[in-house]
């Protein structure tokens, strides 16, 4: 029955996702302005659209919501709540005064001399998310009640930097065609075939990523703030449904950890340079 809900999830991320996706893109005078809003310039300076970030957040989150119960509750939460702020930051960052911030210190540094960037909006709005998803998962799958109220909120706490960090780490990778989704994938496919309470949100994980993944890899759509978080956010939620305290805690090290190393080393430049990863990476996606 499990791998059955699992199954149903993955088709329909999928079908939500393309769904989405198709509606976002459709040649309706009436949605021109909000569709040129979503038209960004990629690192080939090829013309891309951020509908496939919202498609996915849209797909992905939904799916996740209607699997049920409270794994399925909490990865709409933290999907939907942390699509909602990298849309914002999507639209907002590309304004005049927003651009110069970048990465945690940077929107840390601006909010130290008075300005508030969407960068850090975003980032208060993916913990929140975290926060409020995981508090809910962990309250109502009981787990507050077996190891007491003050041991359950630290538990929750972790889950909710985990679920905020892997939101993310997912955005770090999103630097080229295909990348964060071929990562995504990489993460959920496992979660999903594992079976277990946080199955059905990954199967929807995978399901709505590999649905969008010929766009994205066609450098016709990109993932952008908005998918790329959501996918961390429900791979996260997927992952502390599964895990005990010291899971958690060594999960959120090595998430963290990698968050910190990109600080000083490229991803791009590591994958570049290992074979293997360079070709898996290179996978699908359009020729120079």
């Amino acid at each position: 029955m499990g791998r059955r809900r699992a199954v149903l999830a993955a088709l329909a991320g999928a079908a939500a996702a393309r769904l989405a996706v198709r509606a976002m893109s459709a040649e309706v005078p009436a949605t021109k302005r909000a569709r040129d809003s979503l038209r960004r310039t990629n690192f080939r300076g090829r013309d891309v659209s951020l509908a496939g970030g919202l498609a996915y957040a849209a797909g992905a989150g939904g799916v996740a919501a209607l699997s049920g119960g409270p794994v399925g509750v909490a990865a709409a939460v933290a999907g939907l709540g942390a699509g909602a702020v990298g849309a914002y930051d999507d639209v907002v960052g590309s304004r005049p005064g927003q651009a110069g911030a970048k990465g945690f210190r940077g929107h840390l540094s601006a909010l130290r001399q008075g300005r508030v960037t969407s960068g850090m909006v975003k980032i208060i709005g993916i913990g929140v998310a975290g926060m409020a998803a995981a508090g809910h998962l962990d309250h109502r799958t009981g787990r507050w009640a077996r190891t007491g109220i003050v041991a359950g909120a630290a538990d929750a706490v972790v889950a909710g930097a985990l679920i905020a960090a892997s939101a993310n780490l997912v955005n770090l990778f999103d630097l080229r065609p295909g990348r964060a989704l071929k990562v995504g994938l990489a993460a959920a496919v496992p979660l999903a075939v594992a079976g277990g309470p946080g199955a059905p949100a990954a199967a929807a994980a995978a399901g709505a990523a590999a649905a969008l993944l010929p766009d994205d890899l066609g450098e016709r759509t990109m993932l952008g703030d908005a998918g790329a978080n959501a996918l961390g956010a429900l791979l996260g939620t997927a992952v502390a449904a599964r895990t005990g305290r010291r899971g958690r805690l060594a999960l959120l090290a090595g998430v963290v950890a990698l968050t910190a190393a990109s600080e000083k080393v490229s991803f791009t430049r590591v994958i570049e340079g290992t074979p293997g990863l360079r070709e898996l990476d290179a996978l699908g996606r359009v020729p120079k």
